[in-house]
């Protein structure tokens, strides 16, 4: 279920082909925004969470090796077995050795980006075991042989007459049931039988305490809890980005992540982890994955405050309507965006230019990361280190020798003007111009805003 590579563009154009689909993707993300703003604006003290939230997170991760060993200590000494693992690599290899020692053949796993990231799925199921994703739209995309295209909700680009099919053909439902009442019952049904076979449970890490070596997973389904419990082995993956340092700290956190990713007032099921149970293994790997390398980078560290919730997505115009299978990327959207290069330069170089720049994202981000401004700066790093595409670089060059000559840009202006109205669908919606596809520009004017002041300034010295 690891994505195919293609361009932003590209894969986006697929997704719009679809003009329904695409309206509908928009429409629903942008209800969820909505809800988003709703709820925020009955918190009083909201920009103070933000800012609060802001604080603690830029303290920590200043203070990451300090917070990290501590939380190791804590966790040792509540009888957790704690590893580390240098990149996604490593942390498969850690969590396959596990499963072996316990010889673990099913295993059930709530929602978890980290392995996404990790591609740990496809790595596991080539080793013969089976892994069930338990949370409902993690599971609807993986049943579709997909990877999620949003990291709060996962399934949102399926319609439900869709799951219908799906779960026609893989739970024997009723051909054409598209009634959510009734396929999440049948859902549960199949997956509470996964539960009781399962040999192991795998949960991502919300929020990890160093001060206790504790660890909080948030759901709205339980279906972290059931796995864990259940079963004998729970394995936690956490990156090193999701400590903080003290339990007080959650209530910052969990009042905003909810509110943020849904506009929900809070999560259903806040489950802290501490210690096994008795006859049972608890063990936290604990992953870098290119983390310390944009915690080095200056302009870029400020990404990993990110806490997952999703709202940049829901508000930025360009995931809305290009879905998030183009971002071809674990985390897709604008905090996607900014934490995929760090990855891999190369591969993920298209991505910041998938934005309008418009600061939708920084202005709903939760833990206040300037996200906009990152997507900018990493434009310019990457075409600094030759990634951006050379027809994109060379418009650029020559866009910026036009503007900064105001002799140069009152010339192009006049020129554009002339070109508009001779050519007028050709300039609009022709070949040479593909953003004008489904765009109408305003009616051409006959000056610039200058000329048209100059000339005012004239006729004012006439009199």
């Amino acid at each position: 279920m690891s994505f195919t590579h293609h361009s932003h563009p590209d894969a986006a154009k697929d997704f719009v082909k679809n003009t329904e689909r695409m309206q509908w993707h928009d429409e629903a993300l942008w209800f969820v925004r909505a809800r988003r703003d709703r709820i925020a604006h009955t918190v009083a003290d909201w920009e103070e969470l933000r800012n609060q939230a802001s604080a603690i997170k830029n303290h920590t991760l200043s203070n990451l090796d300090v917070y990290l060993q501590q939380f190791e200590e804590q966790a040792i000494a509540n009888g957790v077995q704690v590893h580390w693992a240098a990149d996604g690599k490593a942390h498969n290899e850690i969590v396959l050795q596990l499963l072996n020692k316990h010889h673990a053949k099913k295993i059930v796993k709530s929602k978890s980006m980290l392995t996404e990231e990790c591609h740990l799925n496809p790595y596991l199921e080539e080793h013969g075991i089976e892994v069930v994703d338990t949370d409902l739209g993690e599971r609807i995309v993986q049943l579709r042989k997909e990877p999620p295209s949003h990291i709060v909700l996962p399934a949102i680009h399926i319609k439900k007459e869709e799951v219908g099919e799906l779960f026609h053909e893989h739970l024997g439902t009723e051909a054409g049931a598209s009634d959510p009442q009734y396929l999440t019952s049948a859902a549960r049904e199949h997956l509470r039988q996964k539960f009781l076979a399962a040999d192991a449970a795998i949960t991502g890490v919300n929020f990890a305490v160093a001060e206790t070596g504790a660890f909080v997973v948030c759901t709205n389904e339980g279906n972290a809890d059931l796995g864990a419990h259940l079963a004998k082995v729970h394995i936690a993956c956490m990156g090193i980005e999701k400590v903080i340092p003290k339990t007080n700290d959650l209530g910052v956190f969990l009042r905003l992540l909810a509110r943020s990713a849904t506009g929900q007032a809070i999560t259903t099921y806040n489950s802290h982890f501490r210690k096994a149970a008795p006859g049972a293994e608890l063990h936290i790997i604990i992953v870098d994955n290119g983390r310390t390398t944009q915690l080095g980078r200056e302009a870029f560290r400020n990404s990993l405050k990110c806490i997952r919730c999703g709202a940049c997505m829901n508000t930025c115009p360009v995931y809305r309507r290009s879905g998030g299978h183009s971002y071809h990327n674990a985390v897709a959207g604008p905090i996607g965006a900014i934490l995929a290069p760090n990855i891999n330069m190369k591969q993920y170089a298209d991505l910041p230019f998938a934005s309008t720049l418009c600061g939708s994202c920084t202005d709903v981000c939760p833990v206040k990361i300037d996200i906009h401004n990152q997507l900018y700066q990493w434009r310019q790093v990457l075409t600094r280190e030759g990634h951006a595409p050379l027809a994109k670089k060379a418009a650029m060059k020559i866009m910026g020798n036009v503007l900064a000559s105001p002799k140069k840009y009152s010339i192009s202006g006049k020129l554009a003007r002339k070109f508009l109205k001779w050519f007028p669908r050709l300039s609009v919606n022709g070949r040479i111009n593909p953003w004008g596809k489904q765009r109408e520009l305003p009616e051409v004017p006959e000056q610039s805003f200058r000329e048209w002041y100059q000339q005012q300034q004239n006729k004012k010295q006439q009199k």
